[in-house]
Order: C-alpha cells, then sequence, then structure tokens
C-alpha cells in the first residue's frame, strides 16, 4: 500500500524527539556538548491548530514521523488502511483524549489532565483521516460467537502478540477496557479477517473459518472490564510550573553513578536509583510523560518535564546534579529528554532502564497528585 503524500516528514520537533530508539547504541552520545545551550521555546500548545504540527509534536516520537508506528515500543501504526477504513471517529477521540491506561499511552485530552484540547483532538483526527481509506460501514448488530472456541483459537493464535486478559505482550493489548469500550465489533471482526497492512498483524481470513474469526471476537468482547473513570486532575497551573523542590536532597551526596557503568552508556538500573534516594542523594527525577500520567502515578518528588515542552527542562540546574528521567515506553520519551539535556551540555544523565511500571511492579514507592490515589501497577508483559 501506498502512502499519500500528506505522510511526508513533520516537523522540525519530531525529528528531533525520534531520534532515540531503545534498539539503538548510544554510547557515543554519552560525551556531552560544553556549555547550556538553551532554545527559544516553542509555542504554547493551546496555540497550536494545524493537524500536522499537532500530530508532530505529540504522536511522532512514538508512531512516528509517518504514522507507520512502532517508533516506541508497541505504539500501532494509524494509517494501516483496515485500521482507518474501520476506526471510527469517536474510537480515535477516546484513544486520544483518554489514552490506554496501564500502557505507555497517556490521554492527552483536557478531561484528564493532557495538554491539547478538544479543538485540537479534532484537528489530529482530521489529519489522520486526510487522503486515507474510505470508511467500511461497522457490522450490524453484535456478532454471535462461542466464547469457549474463541478461547481456543485465540490462545493458539492471538495470546502471544496481544498477551491475556491480566498481561499485556508485545502488540496492542486488545483488553484493555478504553478499546473495549469504544471499538465496535466490525471493528475488531476486520482487524482478524484482513490484519493490518505494513504492520506484525496478518490477516487471519485463509486461516480462521468465518465462524472462528466470530468466536475469537466474541471472546475479545468478554474481556471487557468496567470502564476506567475519567481523572479529574487538580485546579492549578500545569505540573512542571514548579511550587516545590526540583533537587531532591540539595544537600546531600551525589549518587554513587558513573557514566562508564551506565548500559548503552545511558540507562541506570532500577535499583541504583531507588538506593540513592533511600540514601538522601542529590538527584533530579524527571517524569518525561504527559502531565496526565504523572498526575497518576510519578515517583516520589519527580517533577513533570513533558517530552513535547522542553521549556520544562529550564529550571533543572546545569552543576554537575545527576538527572534521572524515566517514561513507561521504557525508554523513548525518556531518552529525548536526556539527549536534549546532554545538547545543553548537562554532564550527568541517565534515562531509568525498564521504566515507571518495571519500578512500580517492584514495588519501589509511587504515589500520585495530591488528593488522588496513585493508579496500581499494571502486570509484566509476557515472556516468550
Amino acid at each position: 500500500m501506498r502512502h499519500p503524500a500528506w505522510f511526508l516528514p513533520v516537523l522540525l520537533t519530531a525529528v528531533f524527539l525520534v531520534g532515540c530508539t531503545r534498539k539503538a547504541s548510544h554510547a557515543a552520545m554519552a560525551v556531552p556538548v560544553v556549555g547550556r545551550s538553551t532554545p527559544p521555546p516553542l509555542p504554547p500548545a493551546t496555540g497550536l491548530t494545524d493537524g500536522q504540527q499537532l500530530y508532530g509534536r505529540f504522536c511522532a516520537l512514538c508512531h512516528g514521523a509517518q504514522a507507520r508506528g512502532y517508533a516506541a515500543d508497541n505504539a500501532p501504526s494509524l494509517v494501516s488502511a483496515t485500521f482507518l477504513a474501520s476506526a471510527s471517529d469517536d474510537f480515535l477521540r477516546a484513544a486520544i483524549g483518554r489514552g490506554r491506561p496501564g500502557t505507555a499511552m497517556a490521554g492527552y485530552g483536557p478531561g484528564v489532565g493532557g495538554p491539547l484540547t478538544a479543538a485540537q483532538i479534532e484537528a489530529i483526527l482530521a489529519h489522520l483521516r486526510k487522503g486515507g481509506p474510505a470508511r467500511v460501514p461497522a457490522a450490524p448488530g453484535p456478532i454471535a460467537g462461542n466464547l469457549e472456541r474463541g478461547r481456543a483459537v485465540y490462545t493458539a493464535e492471538c495470546v502471544k502478540c496481544h498477551g491475556t486478559p491480566t498481561q499485556r505482550a508485545i502488540a496492542v493489548h486488545l483488553a484493555n477496557p478504553i478499546l473495549l469500550e469504544t471499538a465496535s465489533d466490525g471493528f475488531l471482526r476486520l482487524a482478524v479477517e484482513q490484519g493490518r497492512p505494513e504492520t506484525p498483524m496478518l490477516p487471519f481470513n485463509k486461516k480462521l473459518a468465518a465462524q472462528q474469526i466470530d468466536d475469537v471476537v466474541a471472546y475479545v468482547r468478554s474481556m471487557a472490564v468496567k470502564p476506567v473513570a475519567p481523572v479529574v486532575p487538580p485546579p492549578g497551573p500545569p505540573p512542571w510550573k514548579r511550587t516545590g523542590p526540583v533537587v531532591l536532597n540539595p544537600r546531600g551526596k551525589p549518587p554513587d553513578f558513573s557514566e562508564l557503568n551506565l548500559k548503552e552508556g545511558r540507562l541506570v538500573s532500577l535499583d541504583a536509583v531507588k538506593e540513592a534516594l533511600a540514601g538522601k542523594r542529590r538527584i533530579v527525577i524527571a517524569d518525561a510523560r504527559p502531565p496526565s500520567d504523572w498526575l497518576n502515578l510519578h515517583i516520589p518528588g519527580a517533577i513533570s518535564t513533558p517530552y513535547y515542552d522542553l521549556a520544562s527542562l529550564n529550571d533543572i540546574p546545569n552543576d554537575g546534579t545527576w538527572v534521572i528521567a524515566y517514561c513507561a515506553c521504557p525508554h523513548h520519551a525518556s531518552g529525548a529528554v536526556v539527549d536534549e539535556l546532554r545538547r545543553r551540555g548537562y554532564r550527568h544523565t541517565a534515562v531509568l532502564d525498564e521504566g515507571i511500571f518495571a519500578w512500580q511492579q517492584k514495588g519501589y514507592p509511587v504515589v500520585a497528585a495530591p488528593g488522588m490515589k496513585a493508579a496500581p501497577a499494571p502486570p509484566p508483559p509476557l515472556r516468550h
């Protein structure tokens, strides 16, 4: 399938952001640039109205500059023909606005404390639709299938990529409550039947009988749990407009980290950071995710430094204090933040290896914004 011309590389911002990938070696980037170079701030998010620019700033980091997906772990293609043909506008709005709780996909809408307005979400939606395929009418009524037969097929054909109802794997987690709340049976059936061209998701229409596909859809639908209630963010300025300290334990000794001991020249272990915090070492913890995720869950004392808003880094002291960035990707957004800090000449920076969910799964401390309860840890992914 040939993609339309609008999928050309987007903003220079996106080009910078997608420079960090989990698989690439970054040892050479451990050498900092001498001196501090702070770029002018990007235009405020509220001032952007162009869908392509909005996509480049907020989405390209994980879904890729051409929206083909997998620039970061588990981020699917948004331009696969079968996806765009069957995804309703309401489905896309919910995906962008409410996100996918328990995954690296944050909610970007105003109702959950995200950076985008409803009008900006519509602009991104229009950008994705532009030049895309014609819509496929949804199948009438619910699909009738046998749950037990569907479970057997799902276990044999789907679980290795899509996980179980309680554990995700390497592809879209089909048991996600917001996905199942907003996806139609027709959307799910077409995905199984025709796959997602130019992605690892293959069509099953020649391997499975029509009734088997219906059985699988019925089983996937049975995974649905109670929808997650939207988070109401607390009033006040954006989280990165600091009201508390940036540096934790300002009188403490520096952590016992060493650039020579960082994995791939940039990754620091969960245990090493936990030990540094327990030992009251001087450190900055930077949460690279959107503020909607920070509101729900963050390491105690972490400041919100969203990957798309580099002005949020400007008050981090460039005096040799170690700055540890984390995200849920588990290295992608945090890698973009560390790359920017190193570009500015910060000497001691690292990415928290395996990210916030792995930190939480180990039982290490997490908190939410005042008056809110920290989201529970998602189960670790299936390993094969």
